[in-house]
């Protein structure tokens, strides 16, 4: 499965930003998460809906 099949674009989400499928987090909140210092345990701990297969795919 790649990073396609994870990341969607839907106008009118989030002003159409790439978001992960099945959510409004998107790819800029978990790189942004990341760049602050987090974890990859410590977002997938608040947001338990993500995978760690989701985070790798914003990375892509």
């Amino acid at each position: 499965m790649g990073w396609q099949d994870r990341i969607t674009i839907t106008p009118g989400v989030r002003s159409g930003k790439p978001c992960i499928k099945g959510t409004r987090i998107t790819v800029y909140d978990i790189l942004e998460y990341l760049a602050g210092g987090m974890t990859e345990a410590q977002i997938l701990a608040d947001f338990p809906d993500l995978t760690a297969e989701d985070i790798r795919a914003c990375l892509a």
